[in-house]
């Protein structure tokens, strides 16, 4: 049998692509090598699913072309999805600005695009191995483990290396590849940093920061919480998609605060005070490490040189890392096809007619709060539709 449309992967992008070509009446396969659909879904957002970010954009995205993803983020906008979420009845709540959570289970989202695709009338072939795609000239060949498939239009949205324990593979970069489409190197983004120099009686330790590259690179303020290996938590897994090898970051450990004015006010009111007590605003573990410098001496007797370096050091704790924890521990994996040879509106390789490329295997990688999610539902239906329309 020729299908109209055949997805490869069952995941947040394919789902919605599927969906989108089958309410346009294409006939549409969806074939996927592991045991269910969406199974990175489940897992997100603690099993709650950040489903979207109400105030996502081009500027909340990392790639070599920063206006690629415009065109599909406003033709299928976070408005759109939280609509058909509406329609399913799933409550909702805003964990923090523009960050929306199912209040239940992510595992909803999982059935609501799986009842989408079934009322389009999509077949799904889950535990099927794919081998290999070639063009035949009329179409393209999916060659899988249980036979040979034909499809008028293919989308690759089988994701890419993040979390290999839920099966993850390059599988859509090698076919696009294959097809003469240039791949952005690819590496662990949204992920944990391993510090040389990390101190394990630390792990654990948790507090707000303002985490940068730089005096141009991006700010983000969230929360950070050192780990045996390193550090970790929102802004560190935010800054970590800006960091290529060598490169380095910015903790700012007092955010909003003249961390200099701070100190000499408290040697001023606390002189008999020990070092310790100048940190008081910060978790006490993390406090003693930060002023071991100063011994025992009371604040009286520390020079307010000293004071200036320590509160440099707070202002701007530069971190150079020595790795990272990986795809393991990455939530996306930034690079993926080269934005250059896809069509922004409807993410058909421009010299491949036919063939799409979606999601998370596209150099498009989003900021962490839902952005990314709203990349697959946008990049999904933009496919979708197009693929339906050259059935």
């Amino acid at each position: 049998m020729t299908y109209d449309v055949v997805v490869l992967g069952a995941g947040a992008a394919g789902l919605m692509a599927a969906a989108s070509a089958g309410q346009k009446g294409a006939s549409v396969l969806v074939l996927d090598h592991g045991p269910e659909p969406g199974r990175k879904i489940l897992i997100s957002g603690g099993g709650r699913c950040n489903f979207t970010h109400l105030e996502t954009g081009p500027n909340c995205f990392i790639s070599q072309n920063k206006h690629f993803a415009r065109s599909a983020l406003a033709r299928y906008t976070p408005r759109d999805f939280v609509k058909l979420v509406d329609r399913y009845r799933i409550a909702w709540h805003e964990k923090s600005k523009g960050q929306l959570f199912c209040d239940g289970s992510a595992r909803q989202i999982v059935d609501m695009l799986i009842s989408e695709c079934q009322a389009a009338g999509c077949e799904a072939r889950m535990q099927t191995r794919i081998v290999d795609v070639r063009s035949d000239g009329n179409g393209f060949v999916v060659q899988t483990d249980a036979g040979d498939v034909q499809a008028r239009s293919v989308i690759l949205a089988t994701g890419g290396l993040s979390i290999p324990k839920l099966g993850a593979s390059d599988l859509s970069l090698r076919i696009a590849k294959s097809f003469g489409l240039k791949i952005v190197p690819t590496a662990p983004a949204l992920v944990p940093l391993v510090l040389a120099d990390a101190d394990p009686s630390l792990a654990g330790v948790s507090l707000n920061v303002v985490a940068t590259t730089g005096k141009r690179g991006p700010r983000f303020e969230d929360g950070m919480v050192f780990t045996h290996r390193g550090v970790s938590g929102p802004a560190i897994l935010q800054i970590s998609s800006y960091l290529d090898n060598g490169g380095s970051a910015q903790i700012d450990l007092l955010p909003g605060k003249d961390a200099l004015k701070m100190l000499l006010e408290i040697k001023q009111a606390r002189p008999k005070a020990l070092p310790p007590s100048l940190l008081d605003a910060l978790p006490s573990r993390l406090a003693k490490e930060l002023v071991v410098d100063l011994g025992d001496t009371m604040l009286a007797n520390q020079p307010d040189k000293k004071l200036r370096a320590l509160a440099d050091r707070l202002s701007r704790w530069e971190i150079s890392p020595s790795g990272t924890e990986g795809y393991a521990k990455a939530e996306v994996m930034r690079g993926g096809v080269d934005t250059s040879g896809l069509s922004s509106q409807t993410m058909e390789a421009r010299d491949v007619p036919g063939l799409y490329v979606i999601g998370e295997a596209v150099d498009v990688t989003g900021w962490l709060g839902g952005h990314n999610f709203q990349w697959a539902w946008s990049s999904g239906v933009a496919a979708g539709q197009a693929a339906a329309e050259r059935k």
